[in-house]
């Protein structure tokens, strides 16, 4: 593992890993294995903003 970190939304975690383990999406297949480290759980669209919040320089450091 390089160090990097994904950040992302999805409606269904397990399958999301899955697919970036196996290879299927294209942004992430060269830097397998993923694994899952921070987690945050939202009912609402909350979680769209949330990604974006991370995506921030200074927000990375806070998932390290």
């Amino acid at each position: 593992m390089d160090g990097r970190l994904y950040k992302g939304e999805t409606s269904d975690l397990i399958i999301q890993i899955k697919e970036r383990n196996s290879g299927k999406t294209k942004s992430t297949k060269w830097y397998k294995p993923w694994e899952l480290v921070y987690f945050e759980t939202f009912k609402t669209r909350e979680a769209v903003l949330r990604e974006k919040y991370f995506k921030t320089g200074s927000r990375r450091e806070f998932l390290k």
